[in-house]
């Protein structure tokens, strides 16, 4: 007996490894060697190629395809119609013999018909704007929008935007408290 729920409509190809509680909805596909962790919510037409890698509660949202190479950490959120790459030089019945890693670490959202190249890393609970166009690896907490993706302010993980505080801390209204310190690198303050 499955532990999760497939939609009538949605395909989940034999070899397919999909957690307890996940939901896969209508005219998803699910290629084998797949693996969706547990709690996760895959929605209409939303296609996952077999060394796909998704962790624990997983969003994502209508019309995304996540190739092979990419990995998504726990508590990802990805936005409908968000695009990722997986060949930096693409060509018609050229396929390279490994796929460059994206990885999406824990926590960070990936905004509606977003574009994420591959090779890149998205931050722990990082936020990417909708319709940005990522070109290069985005920070932990980090707001990135535009085309190319830059940096204009950073988020807490309940997703509210940080705001500047005394002894050039940063802090958020749910009460956590970060300090921001060299290479745009951030931490919160335990």
């Amino acid at each position: 007996m499955r532990e999760f729920f497939q939609h009538p409509l949605a395909a989940v190809d034999p070899g397919v490894t999909v957690g307890k509680g996940t939901r896969i909805w209508a005219f998803a596909h699910l290629v084998t060697g797949a693996v969706v962790g547990v709690d996760c919510n895959i929605c209409d037409h939303t296609f996952i190629e077999g060394g796909v890698r998704v962790g624990d509660r997983v969003t994502v949202k209508c019309g995304v395809y996540l190739w092979d190479g990419l990995r998504l950490e726990n508590d990802v959120f990805i936005g409908p119609g968000a695009a990722f790459t997986n060949d930096c030089r693409p060509r018609s019945r050229k396929v390279p013999p490994v796929f460059p890693q994206t990885v999406l670490q824990e926590g960070c959202t990936v905004g509606a018909n977003s574009t994420i190249l591959p090779g890149l890393t998205i931050g722990k609970w990082a936020m990417v704007g909708a319709g940005a166009v990522v070109t290069r690896n985005v920070p932990d907490y980090a707001l990135v929008r535009g085309n190319p993706a830059r940096l204009v302010g950073w988020v807490c993980r309940c997703g509210e935007k940080l705001k500047p505080a005394a002894g050039g801390r940063l802090i958020c209204e749910c009460g956590r408290a970060f300090e921001v310190g060299a290479a745009d690198k951030i931490g919160e303050i335990k």
